[in-house]
């Protein structure tokens, strides 16, 4: 029972709950307040505002939420006052469907923030489609609407500025869990019951998320000025924990090897079993850092690996005799990375509980430019006029958005479907005052990809049903307002804290509150509940067949191109760290982007993978061989990272023998003929600088016998790579 109550506590102190609760507050606070002076409607209709505004409240830097919500608050008046005078011609009122579909579709070509305040701004237009308003009344309701929003953008920055650290120290926690269960993964590969195979799936998926946590973070961490520019204890700490992180995390892609090769090798030992148990612990000891710092308390470490790691050590000495001609020295380098690995962790743990805390923060602060690890989103109108062409996949999306709303907004205005309905129901049914449902549908679920639309579509299906059905039985046996109001704040947090996390829960919290704020209104619960999952059901519809039909986009199309970019990276992380081993200087944030660039960009292959395969069957091209490249590169990936971890530790090996040279430049040689095979560009690399054997002392002589070693793995892997490329071009 721990751990399922651990994962509750997480959750609730985690920032998809203090999200959900601060959306919850701005979001229903006017209503409440000015029902009490029997207001219900104005309060409502701040409430709305509200709700446009919130969509752009996602976790980010105050001043880029700021900035957002401005820019979402500005768009908002505009466009209900726009609305509001075109609906009163159902002609024109459809034309603006049309322009402002696509505008605002098209706000994403401006990474996620600016495609939130699109998203907010299609709202606000359907919210407004179907209000009955005279000319006299649109500016007047237009403006309490964007005082709604005003009021919203206020209360979140003013939460905000209370715990200026708490939203990064949430997602440093939950980053942190990222990398517990990927540790956990790892571990599995020493187990003889774990299938290979499957665990690389785990690995890779579990990767996407891990990296798509970091970039949060980076985000929050340095690019929120408190913390990049203040020396306060908590910022330092907070920075720190995250860069150590990113160093653990390397750590762990580095320790990759031949797990099949080790299991038949080891197999008559118990060695394994209790390398994958230590490991296991100690992912635990982290993941009790990271609920630590996610509940904002301070962390007693009790566990003491010493002895756990001396055993290993003795076990590791028996295995050699054992062995009948065969080393165990790859057990032995598994040791020091476990080793390293409780280094890493009790650094992170004395942060938050060693008196010694300050000495070691003063002596880790290094030479790291954190600003140049966060992307910087340019806002100049040529990128937006640039993709105004086909080659653009958000032109094709914003084009597919326009026509499909156009369409929803036809079907609710005609009676053609609602006769073919009525027809085979045999019921009445009729397109009532919120008919706007279909197209809120449409909008929520139609997606640039297939398969991201496919999976919102089943979501917002199914959680609509059975939030339906809950919405009515509550309805039904619930009379009692002010417990009809305290199940509308629970299903209101519910719905905005799963927002992120998990969209079907979202929804089926989000139907039943709906169907009480009817109430509210004084609307018949049954006819809303029947309605709206009819509504449901015409715009997913709509939205499904439009992403299959209408300008799909499918991922086996734009494969090539991240394939391309993952390779890239990888070449510029083995230039990075060939430069370094031939004694040109590099900083430490040189090696850094290079090594931060390689993870994003394999996260980013892992993800696109994951879509594809999500795909109808016929549009899933080679989707073995890019598995087969997937796995690949990650392995890749890690061999690079145990190179990185040799190099920039104690040894500091800076030389190159002339035999390990000529195989770096072969590796670099061989990724750069994939790189031309994916359409790229060859990468140069000039350096010529050597040393000679008998200049070495014994130890680098070992150092550079290993680092052939791993260098000729290098070369293996770019060649397994440069034949799956070969497939995948030719097929």
């Amino acid at each position: 029972m721990a751990v399922p109550s651990r994962e509750i506590k997480s959750f609730f102190f985690s920032q998809y709950f203090s999200d959900g609760l601060r959306i919850t507050i701005g979001v229903l606070l006017p209503s409440l307040i000015f029902a009490q002076f029997n207001q219900l409607e104005l309060g409502l209709t701040l409430s709305l505002g509200a709700i446009c505004v919130c969509v752009v409240d996602t976790p980010g830097p105050e001043v880029y939420k700021r900035n957002a919500m401005l820019a979402c608050n500005a768009l908002l008046l505009l466009v209900s006052i726009t609305t509001g005078f075109a609906r009163l011609n159902v002609y024109t009122l459809g034309i603006e469907v049309i322009a402002f579909s696509f505008l605002f579709s098209m706000f994403t070509v401006y990474g996620n923030r600016a495609a939130a305040v699109g998203t907010s701004s299609l709202l606000v237009m359907i919210f407004m489609m179907d209000k009955g308003l005279q000319p006299g009344e649109v500016l007047h309701y237009s403006l309490l609407i964007t005082v709604g929003g005003v009021w919203y953008m206020i209360m979140s920055l003013v939460f905000f500025g209370i715990r200026p650290y708490r939203a990064a120290q949430q997602a440093l926690g939950e980053n942190i869990v990222d990398v517990v269960k990927f540790l956990r993964i790892k571990a599995d590969f020493y187990l003889p019951e774990t299938d290979i195979e499957d665990n690389y799936k785990k690995l890779v998926s579990q990767q996407i998320k891990v990296s798509q946590h970091q970039d949060n973070v980076r985000e929050l961490l340095f690019k929120t000025r408190l913390i990049v520019r203040e020396s306060t204890h908590a910022s330092r700490v907070l920075v720190l924990t995250f860069v150590d992180l990113v160093d653990m995390f390397e750590q762990i892609m580095a320790t990759h090897y031949d797990y099949q090769e080790i299991r038949d090798r080891f197999e008559g030992t118990e060695v394994l079993p209790h390398i994958a148990k230590l490991v296991h612990q100690m992912a635990g000891e982290l993941d009790n850092i990271g609920y630590a710092i996610l509940a904002n308390s301070r962390y007693r470490r009790i566990k003491n690996f010493g002895p756990d790691l001396e055993n290993l050590k003795n076990e590791i000495d028996a295995t050699s005799s054992h062995l009948s001609g065969s080393s165990n020295l790859v057990l032995k380098k598994i040791l020091i990375n476990v080793r390293d690995l409780n280094q890493k962790i009790s650094d992170v743990c004395k942060y938050y509980n060693s008196k010694s805390a300050e000495s070691l923060i003063d002596k880790k602060k290094g030479d790291v430019e954190y600003t140049k690890f966060v992307a910087h989103q340019d806002y100049t109108p040529h990128i937006f006029f640039d993709n105004l062409t086909f080659t653009s996949a958000t032109f094709k999306h914003a084009l597919r958005v326009a026509l499909v709303c156009l369409t929803g907004f036809v079907i609710t205005k005609s009676n053609g479907l609602l006769e073919l309905i009525n027809h085979f129901t045999g019921k009445k049914i009729v397109f009532g005052h919120h008919s706007y449902w279909v197209l809120l549908t449409i909008i929520v679920i139609l997606k640039p990809g297939f398969s991201l639309s496919k999976q919102r579509n089943y979501q917002r299906v199914f959680g609509t049903i059975i939030g339906g059905a809950i919405g009515v039985l509550v309805l039904t046996f619930v009379h009692n307002k002010t417990l009809e109001v305290a199940l509308l704040m629970v299903f209101m947090m519910g719905a905005y804290s799963f927002l992120r996390i998990n969209y079907i829960t979202s929804v089926i919290f989000m139907t039943p509150y709906v169907l009480i704020l009817f109430r509210f209104l004084g609307v018949g619960h049954l006819d809303v509940a029947e309605e709206r999952i009819i509504d449901t059901i015409i715009g997913s519809s709509i939205a499904f067949l439009a992403s299959y039909l209408i300008f799909p986009s499918w991922e086996s199309e734009q494969l090539r191109q991240t394939l391309l970019e993952v390779v890239d990276a990888n070449i510029r992380y083995l230039m990075t760290l060939g430069e370094h081993l031939t004694g040109k200087p590099q900083s430490t944030t040189d090696y850094k982007l290079a090594r931060k660039d390689v993870f994003v960009k394999s996260a980013n292959l892992s993800a696109a993978f994951e879509r594809m395969v999500s795909e109808p069957k016929s549009k899933q091209k080679q989707s073995k061989d890019v598995h087969k490249f997937v796995v690949l590169n990650h392995i890749l990936s890690s061999y690079l990272a145990t190179i990185a971890s040799n190099i920039t530790g104690a040894s500091m090996l800076i030389h190159l023998r002339a035999d390990n040279l000529k195989m770096l430049k072969r590796d670099i040689a061989v990724l750069n003929e994939v790189s031309k095979k994916l359409g790229g560009n060859s990468f140069e690399f000039t350096a010529e600088q050597s040393v000679n054997e008998d200049e070495l002392t014994d130890e680098k002589v070992a150092d550079q016998e290993l680092l052939k070693e791993q260098l000729g793995f290098i070369n293996k892997i770019a060649n397994d790579i440069q034949r799956i490329t070969d497939n995948l071009i030719l097929q």
